[in-house]
């Protein structure tokens, strides 16, 4: 108990330090901001010579500074807060009874502070990485960012470059930039002095020079990372990026810029990274055709939420592709024509953009309620969790052996890993309704709402009057109903 104590007051001591830090420096940004003539600042004669806006101009930059250390300093304050409470919730949860519990104590962790700070979970888990790391390994570097003499950014590379060292090894890299006492300390400017690319750049250096294994051990290790990555953006387009060995993906690289430079003529009107793009998705889809957009349909589950105007051309209202977003219409009609081989069409009701609800009283749930849930939640129902609906699992959010229904207010979506979460700690969800997918409550009390779809009302094509109950709307009623 007098240990716990020890250490209790030794973490608030860095809490208040912190704090302090931030303090101080937000009153000299005050000051910076106010200038000489703010209350407390020595007098100065008026400058008869002084021109008002170059002074203004200096007090801007002269605050720009401050204000990069005072968010330096914030940032070594929310290290600390998370290394703090991922000890004391450890502490309090007591030793794990199985290797599950331990995984599952985790992940409930590092939703609670995902949700905290309204991020995404892989932000999240390596803020925890890096607060672990900063405040057990890299204190000099701590102490630095706490200061404001390095950024976030130098700090964040600090831990990604050390990752995977010996403690030894990572204490040496850490010496080299940071203490100038070192047998050997860095040379030319300091780290805050530099952009964040270029001390990454001098770090890497250094730490492939003295790394105790050799880069050819450690790169076969790292061919087992390789992995893709897929992210939505907007005006209906995307990233698609790959994680390869440095060799495959030069090739790759440069076999699609000699493409794309065969493919240049003055009669050409698509630029070298145009061709470079478009021949790209044409070879990994298997299209000889290298024209932009003319590449083969996608052959996988998809589901589009397409209002009907839109899908009978009438209005260029947007769709929704699952996983992708707003598409243009042009899209959805190309889809539904091609189709994919499980190709998931919705059409929304014109006057509200609901769906029909569709009930059912047995615990198997039928593919039409399924499509019905996975069309009301969008994604994975669990705060800032982005899954796509197609790899979610439907769940009974009260048990159906403890009185449970199988109706729409009684389920919701969850991809495996937050599935997993509410059997294995004590996040549990709350009541869904019609329109609105369920909230989350965190172990700690804390309640997170829905993150439903914000749907609009569809466009209505011109001459068409929602008020009235014309033979066009009873039709596409009839046509929903059915």
């Amino acid at each position: 108990m007098e240990a716990g104590v020890v250490v209790d007051a030794e973490v608030r001591a860095q809490l208040a330090a912190a704090v302090g830090s931030v303090a101080g420096l937000v009153d000299e940004l005050a000051g910076v901001v106010a200038g000489p003539s703010a209350a407390g600042a020595p007098y100065r004669l008026p400058d008869a010579d002084a021109d008002p806006l170059q002074e203004l101009s200096e007090a801007c930059l002269d605050g720009l500074g401050v204000l990069a250390r005072v968010e330096a300093a914030t940032a070594a304050a929310k290290v600390r807060l998370v290394a703090a409470y991922t000890e004391a919730a450890a502490v309090l949860e007591g030793p794990p009874a199985s290797a599950y519990e331990a995984s599952a104590r985790e992940v409930s962790r590092v939703a609670e502070v995902a949700c905290v700070l309204t991020i995404g979970e892989r932000a999240a888990s390596a803020l925890l990485g890096e607060a672990h790391a900063l405040t057990t390994s890299l204190p000099a570097a701590l102490d630095a960012l706490q200061t404001g003499t390095i950024g976030w950014q130098h700090a964040r590379i600090v831990v990604d470059e050390t990752t995977g060292l010996s403690p030894a090894a990572a204490s040496a890299l850490e010496a080299h930039f940071f203490d100038p006492d070192a047998p050997r300390p860095a040379r030319g400017a300091a780290p805050g002095e530099l952009a964040p690319a270029r001390f990454r750049r001098k770090v890497r250096a250094w730490r492939e020079r003295h790394h105790p294994e050799s880069l050819e051990a450690r790169h076969a290790k790292s061919v087992g990372d390789r992995w893709m990555e897929f992210s939505p953006d907007r005006d209906g387009m995307a990233w698609l990026s790959l994680y390869l060995p440095g060799d495959t993906a030069l090739a790759i690289w440069n076999k699609s810029t000699a493409l794309a430079r065969g493919l240049q003529s003055p009669g050409e009107p698509r630029n070298l990274s145009q061709l470079r793009a478009d021949i790209a998705a044409g070879l990994l889809l298997g299209s000889a055709n290298q024209d932009v957009g003319d590449v083969p349909s996608p052959k996988a589950d998809v589901l589009v939420t397409v209002p009907v105007f839109s899908l009978l051309g009438l209005t260029d209202e947007p769709a929704e592709v699952d996983g992708l977003g707003p598409v243009p219409p042009s899209i959805a009609r190309r889809l539904v024509a091609d189709g994919a081989n499980s190709f998931y069409r919705v059409l929304v009701d014109p006057r509200d953009g609901a769906p029909l609800e569709i009930g059912r009283t047995s615990y198997r749930l039928p593919e039409a309620l399924k499509r019905w849930l996975k069309m009301r939640d969008g994604t994975c129902t669990f705060p800032g969790c982005s899954n796509n609906s197609l790899d979610n699992e439907a769940d009974h959010l009260t048990a159906w052996q403890r009185g449970g229904t199988t109706g729409i207010s009684n389920l919701g979506q969850a991809c495996p890993k937050h599935h997993r979460l509410k059997h294995g700690s004590g996040w549990t969800p709350m009541q869904a309704g019609k329109d609105r997918p369920p909230g989350w409550i965190s172990p700690t009390g804390r309640c997170y709402p829905a993150e439903h779809p914000d749907r609009e009302p569809p466009l209505w094509p011109p001459g068409c009057l929602p008020a009235t109950d014309s033979p066009l709307e009873q039709a596409i009623l009839a046509r929903l109903a059915a």
